[in-house]
């Protein structure tokens, strides 16, 4: 794993705390715009909710509905909702659970993976008109320390026991 060290250079030392602080001072700015980000594509196009459901569905494949709202942290009852819609537009199948017959499986279809497409060109060409300033190298390191810092902060996520989770952060 990489480490970066982005105080080489600096005018000084910078305690850890003081870097926490500031990171936690920048988290809800970055919620706000995500959250603005969304309403201006809300605005555009109505079934954006629903369509973002299939992110998850075309990395991990086949999941039944339940695992699918578990998986995005959302209300059953609104992944439902959000479900229907994508069956009804032809973007998503339900097909029998192997294991349980009962049971039902999400799958993405061909036109459901097209609209996947044209959403991830979309959010790509706004960072690249939002990163337009930035060297490849700034864009790299960033992509990467965020990468990280996602994965770190879902592992620390609670479990569904509601019991924090009991992994211990490497010590750098």
């Amino acid at each position: 794993m990489t480490t970066f060290d982005t105080q080489a250079g600096s005018a000084g030392p910078v305690s850890r705390h003081s870097e926490l602080h500031a990171l936690s001072e920048q988290l809800p700015r970055f919620g706000r715009l995500i959250h603005a980000f969304k309403a201006q594509q809300a605005a555009a196009n109505r079934d954006r909710a629903a369509l973002v459901l299939l992110y998850p569905l075309v990395r991990m494949g086949p999941l039944r509905q339940g695992a699918l709202a578990e998986l995005v942290h959302a209300d059953p009852s609104t992944v439902s909702r959000h479900v229907a819609l994508l069956v009804e537009r032809g973007l998503v199948t339900r097909v029998a659970d192997e294991s349980d017959g009962r049971a039902s499986r999400l799958v993405v279809t061909d036109a459901g993976r097209a609209t996947l497409e044209q959403l991830r060109a979309e959010r790509e060409a706004h960072l690249a008109h939002a990163t337009t300033g930035w060297s490849h190298a700034d864009l790299q390191t960033f992509t990467t320390l965020l990468g990280r810092f996602l994965d770190d902060l879902s592992a620390a996520l609670p479990v569904d026991t509601g019991c924090p989770s009991t992994a211990v952060p490497e010590e750098k």
